[in-house]
């Protein structure tokens, strides 16, 4: 019983309500042309109680250690542990660092959205979204981590909600900053820089 409890409410209903509200908090400007004034921090109260449904769902993963569910799969990889943990260091060096600097480079905007607050520089100026690129990855390298095969595949469930709350993001900030930031978005890439087209005439 605890096992499905811990998968329905904290794996399932906790990390899927912290995806849904983090859509939600990334809309401020849309959300501002039907409640005015307020939207922004509305929006940022979205990503507040985003990220405390995500602290959750994470202990839900060490709960599962305990109190699995009864499917075909192996408790543990069967492999040495210290192969599974060296993956998740390497998958964990890059997503991590991707986290820091858009983290860095995008301010405070990062957890609370401000209306002032103009295009970001930085890292931002190769990929549009490079926090979410990092974050994806959390779930995935906390599972190796816990070296819980269900957990893994679990984990790649969550991916499709980030590219979700990527392209609601754009849709909000077209709304917000315009044609500057329909210039930027033809510039760059979305997860990964575009490849610089030649322009020498043959």
């Amino acid at each position: 019983m605890i096992e499905w409890l811990n998968f329905i409410f904290l794996l399932v209903l906790c990390l899927f309500a912290s995806m849904f509200l983090y859509v939600k908090s990334v809309g401020p400007a849309a959300l501002e042309q039907k409640i005015g004034e307020g939207a922004y921090e509305k929006c940022a109260q979205y990503r507040k109680i985003s990220g405390y449904f995500l602290f959750i769902g994470m202990i839900g993963y060490v709960v599962y250690l305990f109190y699995p569910l009864p499917v075909p799969l192996p408790l543990t990889f069967p492999i040495p542990y210290i192969v599974v943990a060296t993956i998740a260091i390497l998958i964990l060096l890059p997503s991590g660092y991707l986290m820091f600097r858009g983290a860095k480079d995008a301010g405070e905007e990062t957890s609370t959205p401000k209306k002032e607050h103009t295009l970001y520089g930085g890292i931002y100026d190769k990929i549009r979204h490079p926090q979410m690129l990092g974050e994806v990855w959390t779930g995935l390298v906390f599972a190796l981590f816990l070296n819980s095969p269900f957990l893994v595949i679990y984990s790649f469930i969550i991916f499709p909600f980030f590219y979700w709350a990527a392209v609601s993001e754009e849709r909000d900030l077209v709304i917000r900053y315009g044609q500057p930031y329909i210039d930027y978005r033809n510039r760059t890439g979305m997860f990964f820089p575009k490849r610089k087209r030649s322009n020498q005439i043959d």
